[in-house]
This record gives C-alpha cells, sequence and structure tokens, in this order.
C-alpha cells in the first residue's frame, strides 16, 4: 500500500502528500547545501521523526499501562551533519515532561520505549542518537 507521494516543485523543493489524511509537507534544501532553508529539509525531517516517534511510543505506553500522562511534552531537536559523505551523524533530543510526580518505574519504562521506538531502530547505527530525558 502507498504511503505518500512526493512531486519536485523546482528550486530544490518538494511536496509530500499523505495518502491516508491528505495532509500535505513541504521541505525546501538547507542553506548550508544550495536551498533557501524556508521549509523542514528531508533530514530535519529524519531527525523530528525520531523526536516525535519517541513522544508516540511513550504516549502508547502511558495509555495502554495507564501510567502519568505524558500530554504536553516536547522535544528539542537538533541535527547534526557530517561530511564526506554528507550525513545526518548525530541526532540530539531533550526531551522535557511536564512537571508530574513519575515514579522511577515509569521513567525506565518511558525511557526504554523512547530508546526502542521504529524510528530509533531503523536508522543506521552509525547515527549518533543523544537523548536527554528532562523530568
Amino acid at each position: 500500500m502507498v504511503t505518500s507521494y512526493v512531486k519536485y516543485r523546482g528550486e530544490l523543493r518538494t511536496e509530500a502528500s499523505h495518502l491516508q489524511s491528505g495532509a500535505i509537507l513541504n521541505t525546501d534544501a538547507p542553506k548550508d547545501n544550495h536551498g533557501k532553508g524556508e521549509a523542514f529539509s528531508p533530514t530535519d525531517l529524519v531527525a523530528t521523526s525520531l523526536a516525535s516517534c519517541m513522544i508516540s511510543i511513550m504516549g502508547i505506553v502511558s495509555m495502554k499501562e495507564g501510567y502519568t500522562s505524558i500530554e504536553g511534552a516536547q522535544a528539542e531537536v537538533t541535527k547534526v551533519m557530517y561530511a564526506d559523505p554528507r550525513r545526518i551523524g548525530e541526532i540530539h533530543i531533550k526531551i522535557t515532561f511536564p512537571q508530574n510526580p513519575y515514579s522511577e518505574k515509569e521513567k525506565k519504562i518511558y525511557e526504554n520505549a523512547a530508546h526502542t521506538c521504529p524510528v530509533a531502530k531503523s536508522l543506521h547505527p552509525d547515527v549518533k542518537q543523544v537523548i536527554e530525558f528532562v523530568w
């Protein structure tokens, strides 16, 4: 089953259409790679997808297990590009949780869920994932 269609719009920009929802996502090449940096770059999306996946999986754990809610959790994402060949070398994510009384057990379960989310497990092992949890 097809997930999305991506059209090249010229000037290093694309438009992606998510078939199930109809949502549209635009990308632009970054300024350091001939683009204007006026939208997410494809590599920005990879890094951002990691954070989104981590938070989503932790949300699933919260719902299934009845643990303290993570609603309001936020992730700060920093992507570090390497050269020769040009690639994502590191993704730094700082996840800050709302002030709730999380038990030590919940914290460990949430952290494990984040580290084992599908995007984290799909990235090449050479991509360094630096994850910080702020409780």
